[in-house]
């Protein structure tokens, strides 16, 4: 584990957080396909873990019945998603917002069935999960017809 720095991409918030896994996951449902441009590679952080400056420029939006998303509403980087649901206690955080994004390890892709045929990633040594899978494995989302995505 590891303390990281980063921000969004004018500089207007910046944080730091602390025992920073080597993990990232990547998400290819319809609503972080739509937020971010393509699929969402994330790394996971305690949300008690990380020390915002700039919280004055962070937006958030319930985009679900059960999460969040935030962004910086001077240049309009994505922040974090965080579910909101189950007193979750971590932030998913997209890994182009960390200074050095080195030395993080791909473990798994969420809602795999949703992943455009017009891109793959690399290599095999990780977990892949269905929509139905992610369903089961975490009970905020089945929540109604918003399951399809996050």
């Amino acid at each position: 584990m590891s303390t990281r720095a980063g921000g969004c991409v004018c500089g207007a918030v910046r944080f730091v957080a602390r025992d920073v896994q080597d993990k990232a996951g990547i998400c290819h449902c319809e609503t972080c396909r739509r937020w971010t441009g393509s699929a969402m590679i994330a790394v996971t952080v305690p949300t008690a873990n990380i020390d915002w400056t700039g919280t004055a420029h962070i937006r958030r939006a319930q985009t679900s019945g059960w999460a969040e998303r935030a962004w910086c509403d001077e240049c309009g980087s994505n922040l974090f998603y965080r579910m909101t649901a189950d007193d979750q206690t971590n932030t998913e955080m997209p890994l182009g917002l960390f200074d050095d994004a080195n030395g993080f390890r791909l473990v798994n892709e969420i809602f795999i069935d949703h992943k455009p045929d017009s891109y793959a990633f690399e290599g095999s040594d990780r977990t892949l999960m269905t929509r139905q899978d992610c369903i089961a494995r975490f009970g905020a989302l089945n929540t109604g017809p918003e399951n399809q995505a996050g």
